[in-house]
């Protein structure tokens, strides 16, 4: 995958892990990014190009793909924490999480592959976690979510091959962006994880591991459940 002299579309690049993406994109000599998000004025970076987009709104998302017929990366960052605790709360904020998180992916990658099609192939890369991959008893909708986004990911990865698009998903634990303000643990850049993810693309990886903490879960999930779990 070459991105010198690519044109490429992230969502939710108005900050953290989406803003880190967009600027390496454009460090590594891509010619145009296009910022997607619910509200273009929010883009402060004068190298992007803001498209409005929410990634719930079918019909934005219709029109995102007309407009950015020009793409051969697309970068699905746009996601959202927030639902209930296990044992109590609403569900307003779990279907929330779905909708962004997953419903969203799928109807951005969906709209987008033919014109990655269009275009020689290309990318697809969605922002995962480590959360896709083990349950979390105060996040339970957020890791439901993720991981329903993961099989998303890998069924696209198995739909597009043949047009000849490298889809990649990258996972990571707690990044330092407002979304984990609130969480006391080691943290990982968001430049760091756009980085790996730069890399991953140069050299046609289909999967990113962030840190050590998401390698170390990746590498259990051949194991047992006390395994996977010990500790947690």
């Amino acid at each position: 995958m070459d991105i010198k002299g690519s044109v490429a579309l992230v969502t939710g690049a108005n900050r953290g892990i989406g803003r880190a993406f967009a600027q390496a994109l454009l460090e590594h000599g891509a010619v145009k990014v296009y910022a997607g998000v619910r509200d273009p004025e929010s883009v402060e970076d004068p190298g992007l190009v803001p498209l409005r987009l929410d990634v719930t709104d079918e019909e934005q998302v219709a029109a995102a793909a007309a407009a950015a017929g020009d793409v051969s990366i697309v970068i699905n960052n746009a996601g959202v924490a927030g639902g209930p605790s296990l044992l109590e709360g609403a569900f307003d904020g779990a279907r929330r999480e779905m909708e962004v998180n997953y419903f969203g992916t799928w109807a951005v990658s969906r709209a987008f592959a033919p014109v990655l099609a269009a275009n020689g192939g290309g990318a697809l890369v969605t922002m995962l976690s480590v959360a896709s991959w083990v349950a979390n008893r105060q996040l339970p909708s957020y890791a439901a979510s993720k991981s329903a986004e993961w099989s998303l990911t890998n069924a696209f990865r198995l739909a597009l091959q043949e047009q000849g698009t490298l889809v990649v998903g990258v996972h990571a634990g707690y990044v330092d962006t407002d979304l984990a303000a609130s969480i006391d643990s080691p943290k990982i850049s968001a430049s760091d994880v756009a980085e790996q993810t730069m890399t991953a693309l140069l050299n046609d990886e289909v999967e990113v591991l962030v840190d050590e903490r998401t390698r170390q879960v990746r590498a259990a999930l051949s194991g047992d459940l006390a395994t996977l779990y010990g500790g947690r």
